[in-house]
């Protein structure tokens, strides 16, 4: 069972539905996994999103990645891939982690790629889970599968493909 906890700072736009929002990316995410049965677990796994401004972002970088700079996303795993694989077995809550995003960066990426703000939130979501669960882009082959991970789970969502260049 998926928990999700989500606070929005004021600045985000608080008559959006933020939680389903949420809920749709990281369902989306976890079914083009390896782990989809973190979606059918009676366990609770919980997921914890913060939407907030581009100075806090950037505190949290340089904080936990030595990058004075705001980011548009940032992810915080909580558990290993053995746990996920476990997921099914009774037990305590498993904590996913926590994803961060910056409304200012956000905002502008999406008027740079000509798309609303809840589509780049979700892509940006839906690539933050996939961090939450092991996914990476170090090298080409891993960035190449954690790509189609996200042009398929945004397309679940009735999201067009963000990598494809306009013409």
């Amino acid at each position: 069972m998926l928990e999700i906890d989500v606070e929005a700072d004021e600045e985000w736009d608080s008559s959006r539905p933020w939680a389903e929002l949420v809920r749709g990316a990281a369902e989306a995410a976890i079914a083009e996994s390896a782990y989809l049965h973190l979606a059918e677990t009676e366990r609770p796994i919980e997921l914890s999103v913060r939407l907030t401004s581009d100075e806090e972002v950037r505190a949290l970088n340089d904080t936990w990645r030595d990058k004075d700079k705001p980011t548009n996303v940032l992810s915080f795993p909580l558990a290993e891939p053995e746990q996920f694989r476990q997921a099914m077995v009774a037990g305590p809550e498993l904590l996913l982690g926590d994803i961060v995003l910056a409304r200012g960066v956000c905002v502008a990426e999406a008027a740079d790629k000509g798309i609303s703000v809840d589509h780049h939130a979700t892509h940006l979501l839906i690539h933050g889970t996939l961090h939450l669960l092991g996914y990476d882009h170090l090298d080409d082959e891993t960035a190449e599968d954690m790509e189609a991970r996200e042009v398929r789970a945004l397309s679940r969502l009735g999201i067009a493909d963000p990598y494809k260049v306009a013409a």
